[in-house]
């Protein structure tokens, strides 16, 4: 086992969907100093993370299209039965999120946030779990998830998730495979070079997929900030407009936090705040905002615009 790798996979890896978290380490943990040569087998690495071999299969697949692994030196299995031997992946080490992801930076702590709100169901946001304003450990609130049961009462050779869980065999339905099946998204061995060539193998084509990929994180980090909702799709080429202008993402990611705590304290209504792309297009991110202090004594001895006191828990739930 590689500490190294396991490192790399735990804390120094960009932050990632939590889902492929443990199917990352079980690949770590049987990577090389350098993160090469794991091939580890799908039912080792569904007993690792406690999933069924589908979902393992599918969190590989996740983490190729994510450029977390890549396939690597296939005849490294040979000594293997053919027919059993498994795919040979190695890990993209050279990305790294330098102090680690439990790091308290804001394009860190923000891609935590975006991540861990894209899994809520209806969007909404919970009133204690991601507070990105306040000075906390930056740990992803999780929960949620205490109250989980064991499935007690599943058959064995039957996952909760199978359609054998949920209804009985039809007589005229084939039995399922014995062999392990194999992942429809892995090219063969010989192909698997070229088919990767166009994300590891060429450093260019490498460095303009990495910069889309961080580009989509940060958006979506000030996506998930900004108080206002609106038009997605023309907020996202707002902000790669400013970004190609020259304007740095923490900047802009940092300039919401900003105004969206303005905005807070003086109980502004949401239907006078900016759309997301007039306020990116306005290059409003570069307004002098009045000081905490200011917005307090404006909101004690100024107007306050009246709100009806029952849009107010979705008010705060927008904010």
């Amino acid at each position: 086992m590689s500490t190294e790798a396991m490192d790399w996979a735990m804390e120094l890896a960009p932050p990632m969907p939590s889902q492929l978290v443990a199917t990352l380490s079980g690949l770590a943990r049987h990577a090389d100093k350098k993160g090469r040569n794991a091939y580890p087998s799908v039912a080792r690495l569904a007993a690792y993370a406690c999933k069924s071999e589908r979902s393992v299969q599918r969190d590989l697949a996740e983490l190729r299209k994510l450029g977390f692994i890549r396939y690597g030196d296939q005849s490294k299995a040979n000594h293997l039965p053919e027919g059993k031997r498994p795919e040979v992946y190695d890990l993209a080490v050279e990305r790294t999120v330098p102090n680690g992801r439990a790091d308290k930076d804001e394009v860190t702590s923000a891609s935590r946030v975006a991540l861990a709100s894209s899994r809520r169901r209806g969007g909404k946001k919970k009133p204690s779990s991601d507070d990105f304003s306040g000075p906390g450990t930056g740990d992803v609130d999780v929960t949620g998830d205490v109250d989980v049961t064991g499935d007690a009462d599943v058959v064995d050779g039957v996952t909760s998730t199978s359609q054998e869980g949920r209804r009985p065999r039809h007589p005229n339905q084939l039995p399922e495979p014995t062999e392990e099946p194999k992942d429809s998204c892995a090219p063969p061995a010989h192909e698997s070079e070229s088919a990767d060539s166009g994300l590891f193998n060429s450093p260019a084509s490498g460095a303009d997929a990495t910069d889309g990929q961080q580009e989509d994180i940060d958006f979506a980090a000030f996506y998930a900030i900004y108080p206002r909702k609106v038009a997605k799709g023309n907020a996202r080429k707002a902000f790669a407009a400013a970004v190609k202008r020259g304007v740095k993402s923490a900047a802009l990611i940092a300039a919401a936090q900003a105004h969206r705590d303005h905005w807070a304290r003086c109980r502004t209504e949401t239907r006078f705040i900016p759309h997301p792309t007039t306020w990116l297009n306005g290059e409003r991110y570069d307004d002098e905002l009045p000081s905490a202090a200011a917005d307090q004594q404006s909101g004690a001895t100024g107007y306050q615009s009246w709100r009806n006191p029952e849009d107010q828990s979705a008010y705060y739930e927008e904010l």
